[in-house]
């Protein structure tokens, strides 16, 4: 009887020990046990520093790890989802919703010229082009003179690029632009050569400052007038000296072919551009920021927002010894006030994150020498710590060849940008139109322009204390921006009771915006019913 008690207890003790390990064997698989390493950004102590592959691979693996449980702000989703707070934003996004591009509503390129349209005929004379300008205008000036060489019947000698602007750019058109794909690319539109002949090269020329935002009527009677006089007109500038608008569609394909096909850049900016693309790429999806805080930029536009009193009255005499910058006294609170100035590094940060971009979001800075160097960078930095340039991304012998040139390092910038998941811009210029029409066309990429007359007044209420850094500041920003991200719409006209070249001036340029002209609604496949 003894025995069989125990042998009963000793059963219990095995039933009851397969239970317990049966409990726990539950418990310990039912714990999330997270899988990847901390998302913590890595530290790069020097800014200079190109980063190891390690650091890398590490950055892309913790920062798409991070983006996937990202969330979009309530009111811009069709259905409520959990949120998960941002790192270093005040809102809650969804990833979806902060790289996705607008609906390009099926548009496509279409620059193909119509049945009528002929090859160059026997040219009258010879077209002599003087660029002005940086990169951007010089590009924009010299698709204009393209378009102009037609209608006037013109050969088209390779245009000069300027030396003698802000930059001092000893830049020749080969260096910046494939000057053979140039010529061979526009062969039915316009006869181009890279010198004149011999025998015109010290001849008479007629040097004309064409008429800007002129007509067809313009360039066919009075310029093409010129002809019966001489065999070589010069333009002695060639930015705004084309409509924007009411042109004949060939010649406004022209100017797009010209521009998005035609005007590439060298072989070896090209190979740099690509590069620091596949760099960046590297890190996940990147905003290209066009930060427009540069020395020029400031002197020129008198903004002094964030500067100290010294580094404002260096900007100042900058202006006044420049002697082509004819506005010198300006009100730098009035300026901005009216949304005139471009955005600081600080008010950069403040913008990205009120738009829901975490704090590992990658960067880079489509700029020159950020004026004031870390000094100003610091409160950006602070918020976005993986801050990307062409001096961080490549080494220095590689970036040596292009570095005292202005007009090629831009055009290394242009390249990343347009090449971009976002493109922001700090300040509506030359460059950030140029890249924002190019993304346009190329099936309208996401581009962010801020609105700076409206984010000022954010801004300084955030100084005042009147509004703080959170849900309610970025519920704001994002509702003002929501139809400011690059989807398609018709070029916008002149401003409504404007005159003369206050109408021109106000209407939106040609190469920001090339719809409808150079785009078109994809057609769909005829269906066929049975």
């Amino acid at each position: 009887m003894q025995k069989k008690r125990w042998i009963a207890l000793a059963a219990l003790r095995k039933v009851l020990t397969c239970a317990i390990c049966s409990i726990a064997l539950v418990a310990l698989f039912s714990v999330h046990v997270p899988v990847f390493p901390s998302s913590k950004v890595p530290n790069f102590s020097d800014p200079f520093k190109l980063p190891t592959q390690h650091d890398i691979k590490y950055q892309k693996l913790s920062a798409e790890q991070s983006w996937t449980l990202e969330l979009a702000p309530p009111h811009l989703l069709k259905a409520p989802l959990p949120s998960r707070k941002l790192d270093g934003s005040s809102g809650t996004v969804e990833t979806d919703k902060l790289w996705k591009p607008p609906p390009n509503r099926d548009f496509v390129p279409c620059v193909e010229p119509s049945p009528n349209y002929t090859s160059p005929t026997e040219s009258r004379g010879y077209l002599l082009v003087h660029t002005n300008g940086g990169l951007n205008q010089m590009r924009a000036g010299i698709c204009d003179m393209v378009a102009v060489a037609r209608i006037i019947n013109a050969t088209l000698v390779i245009p000069e690029l300027d030396k003698r602007s802000f930059w001092k750019d000893s830049s020749n058109f080969s260096d910046v632009f494939d000057e053979d794909h140039f010529i061979n690319a526009l062969a039915n539109d316009v006869k181009i050569i890279t010198k004149l002949p011999k025998e015109l090269a010290t001849g008479t020329r007629a040097v004309k400052h064409f008429r800007s935002w002129s007509g067809m009527d313009y360039y066919q009677e009075e310029i093409a007038s010129l002809w019966e006089e001489y065999e070589v007109i010069r333009a002695a500038k060639s930015d705004s000296r084309l409509a924007n608008n009411n042109l004949p569609l060939d010649i406004q394909k022209l100017r797009c072919r010209a521009c998005y096909e035609a005007l590439r850049f060298a072989p070896q900016i090209e190979a740099m551009g690509k590069l620091l693309v596949d760099r960046m790429r590297s890190f996940g999806s990147y905003i290209a920021l066009h930060l427009r805080f540069e020395e020029d930029m400031l002197a020129f536009s008198g903004c002094t927002q964030d500067l100290s009193p010294a580094e404002a009255d260096e900007l100042r005499i900058i202006r006044e010894n420049t002697s082509y910058w004819k506005e010198k006294e300006i009100d730098p609170i009035e300026r901005r006030s009216k949304g005139f100035c471009p955005l600081t590094p600080k008010e950069v940060g403040i913008f990205l994150s009120a738009l829901g971009y975490p704090s590992k979001t990658p960067i880079y800075i489509a700029a020159g020498k950020i004026y004031g160097g870390d000094s100003h960078m610091a409160a950006l930095r602070s918020r976005y710590p993986i801050l990307m340039s062409k001096e961080t991304l490549a080494p220095v012998e590689k970036l040596e060849p292009f570095t005292n040139h202005a007009s090629q390092m831009a055009a290394l910038d242009y390249i990343v940008s347009v090449e971009s998941d976002v493109f922001i811009p700090s300040y509506s210029g030359n460059m950030a139109r140029a890249v924002e029409g190019h993304r346009r066309f190329l099936g309208h990429r996401k581009t962010i322009s801020p609105d700076r007359k409206a984010l000022v007044r954010l801004f300084d209420k955030l100084e005042h204390g009147t509004l703080k850094d959170g849900k309610n500041l970025s519920n704001r920003v994002i509702e003002m921006h929501r139809k400011r991200q690059g989807s398609p719409r018709k070029r916008k006209g002149p401003i409504s009771g404007t005159r003369g070249s206050e109408r021109f001036r106000s209407e939106e340029p040609f190469y920001v915006n090339p719809l409808p002209d150079c785009l078109c609604k994809k057609e769909l496949p005829m269906q066929t019913t049975l």
